[in-house]
């Protein structure tokens, strides 16, 4: 069955999902100035589902009642592979712009509908470039507006939640957000770093509850860095 489920993805699947990724792309770049109303966001969400529609790939959401749609929060998730972002995109219930590498920005079409939809490029390294993220974070981060980072910096190797960088909690810090954990289970299954196809399994995104850290000490940051990744290890399928 592999050998069937192989030749559908590259003949049918990646076929009509590239189609897809350059109509979105192209609809994202006409429509910019619309980049925070919820039709465009669900476009963009549903050309993100269909990474799993294609591909059969069964989805569990659990923990969205605890988020309002009118709130701003900086999420934070484990990094298990690409299907991650579909996963998050697609089924994660407001609108929000990605913390992403600089490097992203040169991907044909990609790039530049990113760019187009508000998503907020980082230069890893440059303490000027992080700056200046912060900055397009605090112009975009309101009204229900959102974030999403992936505060591992990259893909897991070997599916288990790496250490956490301390760039979530700052920008939660300093724009006094409330911080959400979302744990992912399956997408490594589903599609590791070093695999160019997908394999069947089920994935789960589950949300956590939002951690207000508005009163936390400097001093009190690390150890509030290993709690939320406890939290997204926690909510994590066992």
């Amino acid at each position: 069955m592999k050998i069937f489920y192989y030749i559908w993805q590259y003949l049918i699947a990646l076929p009509l999902y590239t189609l897809l990724t350059i109509l979105t792309a192209v609809t994202t770049l006409i429509f910019q100035h619309w980049r925070n109303s919820w039709w465009l966001h669900a476009i963009q969400a549903f050309w993100s589902r269909s990474f799993y529609y294609l591909l059969f790939l069964p989805v569990k959401v659990t923990g969205t009642e605890h988020i309002d749609s009118h709130t701003s929060y900086v999420f934070v998730a484990n990094h298990q592979s690409m299907a991650d972002v579909f996963l998050i995109y697609g089924w994660l219930p407001v609108i929000f712009k990605w913390l992403m590498k600089a490097e992203l920005r040169r991907m044909p079409f990609v790039g530049s509908a990113c760019k187009a939809a508000g998503h907020i490029f980082v230069k890893r390294g440059n303490s000027a470039a992080a700056l200046q993220a912060l900055r397009e974070a605090e112009s975009v981060l309101h009204d229900g507006v959102c974030t999403v980072i992936f505060p591992e910096g990259t893909r897991s190797e070997n599916g288990e939640v790496g250490k956490f960088k301390r760039g979530a909690l700052q920008i939660a810090l300093d724009l006094k957000l409330p911080i959400v954990p979302i744990s992912l289970s399956g997408c490594y299954e589903v599609m590791n770093k070093h695999e160019f196809h997908a394999n069947y399994h089920p994935v789960h995104m589950h949300i956590g509850e939002p951690i207000d850290i508005s009163t936390l000490a400097d001093e009190d940051v690390p150890a509030a860095i290993e709690q939320l990744r406890q939290a997204v290890i926690n909510g994590m399928d066992k």
